[in-house]
């Protein structure tokens, strides 16, 4: 009988290497790109796994956004219809002005989630040297306990 465990113990605890099924192809290729760094990292445990697809998924988001820009340009063109005062039926449309693609507000979104997300991986270089910092301050912490424990046992020789 297969024991089951708990979903962060599943895969002793590590991050799959493949991506969820539900995912976008896009987003399953940012899965396949960024769970191998971050298990040799060894920062992000199996729990985690929902941030990283909320990585992916903006990540999607963010190249959905950008190729809609590349279409259909920063801006659109506004029409008002003109309309036959007897029929009701269309007749022709006049430009108004232009508008904002929406695309630019979901690129800029999709920027800011993949950044915030980012650093809560440690996807940034500012976000992997401050926890370099961390590990460091505890090896240093661990070192200073010894420091004090060798400190009392060689005045207990004296």
């Amino acid at each position: 009988m297969m024991v089951k465990h708990a979903f962060y113990q599943q895969n002793n605890g590590h991050l799959s290497y493949s991506p969820p099924k539900y995912l976008t192809p896009i987003a399953k290729t940012c899965w396949r790109k960024v769970v191998p760094f971050l298990e040799a990292t060894n920062r992000v445990q199996r729990i985690d796994s929902m941030l990283v697809e909320q990585y992916c998924v903006q990540y999607q988001e963010y190249r959905n956004a950008y190729d809609n820009l590349q279409k259909e340009g920063a801006q659109q063109k506004i029409y008002r219809s003109l309309q036959d005062v007897q029929t009701g039926k269309v007749i022709g449309k006049d430009f108004v002005g232009w508008k904002k693609n929406p695309a630019v507000g979901r690129l800029k979104d999709a920027t800011q989630m993949l950044n915030t997300i980012g650093i809560q991986l440690g996807l940034s270089p500012k976000s992997r040297a401050e926890l370099f910092k961390t590990v460091q301050s505890k090896k240093e912490e661990g070192s200073t306990a010894k420091s004090i424990q060798e400190f009392f046992s060689n005045n207990k020789k004296q």
